[in-house]
C-alpha cells in the first residue's frame, strides 16, 4: 500500500508525545517525587542522560509458531535486552534491536564480540557492536536477538527459510503484547516499558534478518536498518541459473551459525538445505521462493535506512539496488549510503558521520523527533576513498538508459565502442574456456589481444571528458553457440591509472587506534567498554578497475524456474544485467566490454562444454546508465 511521505511525517512527529508524555520539541523536565522520568532533547537529539552501568538487563524467551527440530516443541526464541533503570519507573522506552546467527559462534564487529553471560548468573554481559554503549543512555532498549537454532534459543537455523525470517516478529509480537514471554525461572514477563516501536539494524545476515521482519509486514517494526544485507537468497547463492557458491551451501552456513555442542543433533535438517535448493540445475524453486523478500515488498510498513558497499562481493549490490527499486516503487521512506568498499560496517568506514546519522533516524522513527533527517538528501555515495557527495535519489537525476555499440572487431584488433552501430552482419567467434582467471579477462590495453581465442575484447577510444554511470549496465548479444550448454559473462571495466579502492581487506584494514562511544559497566569483574579500533581505507593506483560484471546461464536465458538447452547454431538472444554501478570514467581513460563465457571471478561452478560461442553484431550493445544520456556520451567521445 502506498503511504505518502507527510502522512508518515505527521504520525512520526506525533508519537514525540506519546514517548514522553511531554511536548515533542525542547528537554523535559528532571524527574522529580511527582514528575514522569522523561527524555533531555537538544540539537534535535536525545542526549545521554540515563545510566548505563545501572541498566536493567534481562534474558526473555518467546515461543514460535516453528519446529525446525522436529522434538514436537515449538522453538524458543531468545533475546538479551538492555534498558534505561527508569523504564521500571514510567519511561516509555523504543528497541533497538539487532537479531542475528552470530553470537556464539563468528561474532560480531571488527574484533569479533561474542555474547557472553561472564558470572553465571544468566545476564549477559558482554554485548557485541556499540549499539547498546551508545542509545541506552540516550533512553532506548537495545535487544540482542539470538536467530532460532543459534545461541541460547532452541531449533535449528534453515539460512533464510521461515524459522529464520519469524524470529525477530516473534520477539516484536511479544513487545507489542501479541504473544506471551518468560524469564529463564519461567514466570511470564510482559514490555509493559515499550513504547511500541521498533527499529532493527545490522549487518550481513543481521540485516537480511531486518529485510525479512520488514517483508513480513509485522506490527510494531517503524524501522530497519540493513547493512550489507541480502534482500534475495536465490541471488546470494546463484547468479542467473549459475551456482555461485558450493555444493548445500546453505547447510554449510547453517552448520557454520550453529553452536558446536548442537551442530550433530541439527545435521538432518542441514542435510536437507541442499537437496531442497537445487544445486543440480541451480534454478529457482520453491525453496528459494520462501527466502526471497523481494516480491513481498508491499509489505513492508517500516522506513528502510539501506547501507551497501558498491564493490561488496560477497552480498553483491544487486542485494540494495533490486530491496531499493521495489521499496520506491510502494513510496516507502528510505534512506540510502552507498560506499566504494566492500562488506563493511558504516562504522568501520565513516564511523563519525555514520553514528550521528543513524542517532538521528533513530531519533526521529523511534522518539518521534522532527530533527530534518527526512528533508535532508536521500543518497549519500563515496565517490572515492572518503569523498562523498550527496543526491536526492539513487540512480542519479538525469540519468537515462544509453546503447553504445558493440562494434566487431577487425583481425588483429579490439573491437569498438560508439553510440552507433557498426555493420550488422559481422560476427566473431571465441571458445568458452572454464580455466580462465579474472586476471586474464581484465588486461591493460598495452595487451588488447592476450587471449582473444577465448574472449571478445572491445574498446572505446580515449574519453574526452568524464563519462559518469549510475545503475544496472545490460549486456544484450545475438549468440550462437555449437552446443546445447554454455555461459555468457560480461565485464565492464576502466582502463587508465588513477587512485581507486583496493579490493584487500574489502578496502580497509583495522588499527590498533581505539576510540569510545557511549557508557562502560563492570558487571561480575567483567569491563563493558565502549571502545572500538580504528579503521582506514586500503587505497591503490591501478593501471585497471573491473567496474562491474555478470554472468548467466545458457540455460536459463528465458527463465531462472526451468532450465532449457540451447540449440547449436540457433541464434539467440542474451539480455544480462551486470552488477549496479555509480562510477565515473574520467577523460583519457578507455572503457573495456569484455565478453566471456565461463567466468571463474563470479560463479563457483564453471561449465565443462568449452563451447564455442559466436557473436553477432546486428543487436551487440552495451545499455549504460549515463547520467546525461546520449549527449552525455557523445561528448565523451563514444
Amino acid at each position: 500500500m502506498r503511504r505518502g511521505r507527510l502522512a508518515w511525517r505527521a504520525a512520526v512527529v506525533a508519537l514525540a508525545v506519546v514517548a514522553t508524555g511531554l511536548p515533542a520539541t525542547g528537554a523535559s523536565a528532571r524527574p522529580g517525587a511527582d514528575e514522569r522520568p522523561g527524555l533531555v532533547i537538544e540539537g534535535g537529539v536525545t542526549q545521554p542522560v540515563f545510566g548505563y552501568a545501572d541498566a536493567i538487563r534481562e534474558r526473555i524467551f518467546v515461543t514460535s509458531d516453528v519446529d525446525t527440530d522436529g522434538d514436537g516443541a515449538r522453538d524458543v526464541v531468545a533475546m538479551d535486552i538492555m534498558r534505561p533503570k527508569v523504564s521500571g519507573n514510567g519511561l516509555k522506552v523504543p528497541v533497538v534491536m539487532d537479531a542475528s546467527p552470530y553470537y556464539s559462534t563468528v561474532c560480531r564487529g571488527n574484533e569479533s564480540e561474542c555474547k557472553a553471560d561472564v558470572d553465571g548468573d544468566g545476564l549477559n554481559d558482554r554485548w557485541p557492536l556499540f549499539y547498546d554503549n551508545y542509545f541506552v543512555p540516550r533512553g532506548y532498549a537495545v535487544i540482542l536477538l539470538d536467530m532460532i537454532g543459534t545461541n541460547n534459543s532452541t531449533g535449528c537455523p534453515v539460512t533464510g527459510g521461515r524459522a529464520d525470517n519469524i524470529s525477530a516478529p516473534t520477539a516484536i509480537d511479544w513487545l507489542n503484547g501479541r504473544r506471551p514471554g518468560h524469564d529463564a525461572a519461567g514466570r511470564e514477563v510482559v514490555a509493559d516499558w515499550h513504547n511500541g516501536r521498533t527499529g532493527m539494524i545490522g549487518k550481513s545476515y543481521d540485516g537480511t534478518l531486518a529485510n525479512a521482519a520488514a517483508a513480513s509486514g509485522v506490527e510494531g517494526l517503524t524501522t530497519i536498518v540493513p547493512i550489507s544485507a541480502i534482500s534475495s537468497w536465490y541471488d546470494y547463492s546463484r547468479s542467473n541459473g549459475l551456482v555461485t557458491r558450493a555444493n548445500n551451501y546453505s547447510g554449510s552456513l547453517a552448520n557454520t551459525v550453529t553452536n558446536p555442542a548442537r551442530r550433530a543433533y541439527c545435521a538432518p535438517v542441514r542435510a536437507a538445505l541442499g537437496p531442497a535448493g537445487d544445486d543440480v540445475t541451480g534454478d529457482y524453486n520453491d525453496f528459494w521462493a520462501e527466502r526471497d523478500y523481494l516480491p513481498h515488498a508491499d509489505r513492508v510498513t517500516a522506513s528502510v535506512f539501506v547501507v551497501h558497499g558498491i564493490n561488496d562481493d560477497n552480498v553483491r549490490p544487486d542485494h540494495f539496488s533490486k530491496w531499493w527499486a521495489a521499496l520506491g516503487e510502494r513510496g516507502v521512506p528510505r534512506k540510502l549510503w552507498l560506499t566504494g568498499t566492500g562488506h563493511v560496517d558504516p562504522f568501520d568506514f565513516r564511523r563519525a558521520a555514520w553514528v550521528d546519522t543513524l542517532h538521528r533516524w533513530f531519533d526521529h522513527w523511534l522518539q518521534g523527533i522532527d530533527n530534518g533527517i527526512m528533508r535532508e538528501p536521500a543518497v549519500d555515495l563515496e565517490r572515492a576513498p572518503d569523498v562523498w557527495e550527496t543526491a536526492p535519489t539513487w540512480p542519479l537525476p538525469d540519468t537515462q538508459p544509453t546503447q553504445v555499440f558493440l562494434q566487431a572487431p577487425a583481425a588483429g584488433n579490439a573491437g569498438g565502442l560508439s553510440v552507433r552501430p557498426g555493420p550488422g552482419n559481422a560476427s566473431a567467434t571465441f571458445q568458452d574456456t572454464p580455466t580462465m582467471s579474472q586476471s586474464n579477462a581484465i588486461r591493460h590495453p598495452s595487451d588488447p589481444l592476450a587471449n582473444t581465442e577465448n574472449r571478445l575484447v572491445f574498446l572505446s577510444g580515449p574519453l574526452t571528458a568524464p563519462l559518469h554511470i549510475s545503475g544496472t549496465p545490460v549486456v544484450r548479444i545475438n549468440a550462437t553457440v555449437d552446443g546445447e550448454d554454455t555461459s555468457f559473462a560480461g565485464l565492464l571495466v576502466d582502463y587508465g591509472t588513477r587512485e581507486r579502492f583496493s579490493t584487500a581487506g574489502d578496502g580497509v584494514r583495522t588499527l590498533t587506534e581505539e576510540d569510545c562511544w557511549g557508557g562502560t559497566a563492570d558487571w561480575g569483574g567483567f569491563a563493558e567498554d565502549a571502545c572500538y579500533r580504528k579503521v582506514a581505507k586500503n587505497v591503490a593506483a591501478n593501471p585497471q578497475e573491473l567496474v562491474t560484471k555478470g554472468v548467466i546461464d545458457g540455460l536459463n536465458l528465458d527463465s531462472l524456474s526451468t532450465s532449457v538447452p540451447l540449440v547449436p547454431g540457433l541464434r539467440t538472444a542474451v539480455d544480462l544485467n551486470l552488477l549496479p554501478e555509480d562510477y565515473v570514467f574520467d577523460a583519457g581513460h578507455q572503457i573495456g566490454v569484455v565478453l566471456l563465457g565461463s567466468y571463474s571471478g563470479y560463479s563457483s561452478r564453471a561449465k565443462q562444454t568449452r563451447a564455442h560461442i559466436t557473436v553477432h553484431f546486428d543487436r551487440s550493445r552495451i545499455t549504460l546508465p549515463v547520467v546525461g544520456g546520449r549527449a552525455a556520451a557523445e561528448a565523451a567521445g563514444l
